[in-house]
């Protein structure tokens, strides 16, 4: 596996320790994760919300780029927020719809 594959996963793997403090999950279950580019020590975290007008922005920003520094070699980190595709519930991972109580 590259080096910048493994650190993608890395820094996809730190990213399930951000949780939606509205759901109580975390975001790569909830699907809000679009994708994750490491260059060299710098990541870009693709991703979008549960809604545009989402209060926890700014704290989940915060916690994405923490999650994504405590990965070896990265030092920095763009959040790329998207509202293409939208969210919907079908997004989610089985563990989440299960969590929630979502069934279908």
């Amino acid at each position: 596996m590259a080096e910048n594959e493994q650190a993608e996963e890395a820094v996809m793997t730190a990213l399930e320790g951000v949780i939606d403090p509205e759901l109580t999950i975390d975001i790569v279950n909830l699907g809000l994760i679009y994708g994750v580019t490491v260059e060299g020590n710098k990541c870009t975290v693709k991703m979008t919300l549960t809604t545009m007008g989402c209060p926890l922005s700014d704290m989940l920003n915060d916690q994405i780029t923490a999650a994504a520094l405590s990965v070896e070699g990265i030092d920095h980190c763009d959040i790329d927020l998207v509202w293409e595709p939208a969210w919907d519930m079908g997004q989610m991972t089985r563990y989440a719809k299960v969590s929630l109580g979502v069934h279908g």
